[in-house]
C-alpha cells in the first residue's frame, strides 16, 4: 500500500482496528471457560492444515542441515526495525522509566538451577549439554509490549527467558563472559516469517494498529495470524505455560535445534474477576507469587533436532517443525525453588540485565535471518533503554542479594 493511499484510509483502518481490539478484549475474558476444550479438539488439525497451506507456496532454497542463506534485504529491514522500535519506546516511556521494546512487562525474575541430564544420546551432547552438571540461572517471565498494560488487556502472549551463568568458554558477544541466554515465547512459530515482514509489523505497531499487519488485504498474513491465534490465548500463570524458541540454534557443528520449556507442575490458574469483573492489574505476577510461596516448580528444557532442511527451515520462523519428523527430547531440568521475588530491588535488577541470544557459546550460535537481526537489534535497543534510564549493564553471577518485599 503506498503512503498516499495509507493516509486516506487511516481513519477507516483505525476504527476497524479499535473494533477488533474491543472484540478481542471481550473474547479474552471468556476464553478460560471454553478454550481448553477447543484446543483439545481443534488445535492440532487446524495447525496441520495451516502448515500445509504455508508450505505449499514456500520456496525451497536447497539448503543442507543447519545451513543458512543471507538475503540482500536483511540489513535495510534491520535498520527499519531498530528505528521503528526506538520511536515506539520514545512514545511509550519517559527517561528513567524505559522498558524493553518487546517482551516488555516483567511479571517476575526468579532464581533457578538448570541441570543437564545424564542420559542424552551421544549426538546431542554438544555445548552446554555435553556433560551432566548444574548451572545457576535467572529466569525472566514477561508480557508482550510495547507498553505495560493490565494483564487481562495483553494479547494472550508471554515469554520466558533464561540467563544461565557460570558457563565456561568463548562467547560470541564479548559484553558478557560467563552467560548463555535462552528464550522462548508461548507460540511454537514466530509472529513473522522473516525480518523483512517483521519490519512491516513494527510499522503497524508504531501506529497502534498491529492487527492490521495480518489482515491487510493488500499484503495479507492471515495464515500466520491464525497460527498465532491457536496458541495465543488468555494467560493464567507464567509458571504453567509452555514456551518455544521459534527460531533455530546450532547444536554443535552441522546440527540445528529448536528448544522448548515445558512445565512439569500444576500451578494456580484462577483469574479473579472474570468474566466481567476487574481482574487485578498484575494477576499473572500474583499467581507466580502464590505458586512460589507454596512450592518449587520445574520445566523440562527440551530440544528438537532438525532432520529435514526444507520441512524444518532455518530461514522461515513461521513454519512449525513437525514433531513427527523429530520429537522433542528432554535435555535438562529448570528447577525454580520456592522464593520471594517481588521486591522493588529485584525488579530494578531486571532493568540492568541484557538478554540476547548471542550471549552464547559458539556451539549454540543462533541461526536464520531473525536471529542474525537479533544480535544488533537487541544490543542497540538494550543500550538505548539503559542510557535513557541512566543505569549500567550488569552481568549477573547468581550471588546478588535483594531486599525483602515490602
Amino acid at each position: 500500500m503506498n503512503k498516499a493511499l495509507r493516509r486516506r484510509l487511516y481513519p477507516v483502518l483505525d476504527v476497524l482496528h479499535r473494533l477488533l481490539v474491543a472484540g478481542l478484549n471481550i473474547e479474552r475474558r471468556l476464553e478460560p471457560y471454553f478454550r481448553p476444550t477447543l484446543n483439545r479438539l481443534t488445535r492440532e488439525p487446524v495447525a496441520r492444515l495451516l502448515q500445509y497451506l504455508i508450505n505449499r507456496n514456500r520456496p525451497d532454497y536447497g539448503l543442507g542441515l543447519a545451513e543458512e542463506k543471507i538475503f540482500p534485504w536483511e540489513e535495510q529491514a534491520l535498520d527499519d526495525i531498530i528505528d521503528l522500535m526506538a520511536d515506539q519506546m520514545r512514545g511509550h516511556f519517559k527517561p528513567g522509566g524505559y522498558e524493553r521494546g518487546g517482551n516488555t512487562k516483567t511479571h517476575g525474575i526468579v532464581r533457578a538451577t538448570v541441570t543437564i541430564r545424564d542420559d542424552l544420546p551421544e549426538h546431542l551432547r554438544q555445548g552446554i549439554f555435553a556433560s551432566q552438571r548444574s548451572y545457576p540461572a535467572y529466569v525472566r517471565f514477561s508480557g508482550p509490549g510495547p507498553d505495560v498494560p493490565a494483564d487481562i488487556r495483553d494479547v494472550g502472549f508471554s515469554s520466558m527467558a533464561i540467563k544461565i551463568m557460570d558457563v565456561p568458554g568463548e562467547k560470541l558477544m564479548d559484553e558478557e563472559k560467563f552467560t548463555q541466554d535462552m528464550m522462548g515465547v508461548c507460540t511454537p512459530t514466530f509472529v513473522t516469517p522473516d525480518v523483512r515482514e517483521n519490519a512491516k509489523l513494527q510499522y503497524w505497531s508504531l501506529v497502534d494498529m498491529p492487527i492490521y499487519y495480518f489482515i491487510n488485504p493488500f499484503d495479507s498474513h492471515i495464515l500466520d495470524f491464525i497460527m498465532q491465534a491457536l496458541w495465543n490465548e488468555t494467560q493464567f500463570n507464567p509458571l504453567g505455560h509452555r514456551y518455544y524458541s521459534c527460531v533455530p540454534y546450532l547444536l554443535g557443528e552441522g546440527q540445528a535445534m529448536m528448544y522448548s520449556f515445558a512445565p512439569k507442575a500444576a500451578v494456580p490458574k484462577d483469574i479473579p474477576g472474570l468474566p466481567f469483573g476487574s481482574p487485578p492489574f498484575n494477576y499473572l505476577r500474583d499467581n507466580m507469587v502464590k505458586t512460589l510461596d507454596e512450592k518449587d516448580v520445574e520445566f523440562d528444557l527440551q530440544i528438537q533436532l532438525q532432520t529435514d532442511p526444507h520441512r524444518m527451515p532455518i530461514e522461515n520462523a513461521a513454519v512449525r517443525w513437525p514433531e513427527k519428523l523429530s520429537p522433542y527430547i528432554p535435555a535438562a531440568t529448570i528447577h525454580i525453588p520456592r522464593q520471594k521475588f517481588d521486591s522493588a530491588a529485584q525488579f530494578e535488577f531486571a532493568k540492568r540485565l541484557k538478554i540476547n541470544p548471542w550471549h552464547c557459546i559458539p556451539e549454540h550460535r543462533p541461526l536464520g535471518n531473525q536471529s542474525r537481526a537479533r544480535r544488533r537489534m537487541y544490543y542497540e535497543l538494550s543500550k538505548f533503554r539503559q542510557e535513557m534510564n541512566d543505569v549500567s549493564h550488569l552481568e549477573p553471577t547468581g550471588d546478588e542479594v535483594f531486599a525483602d518485599p515490602e
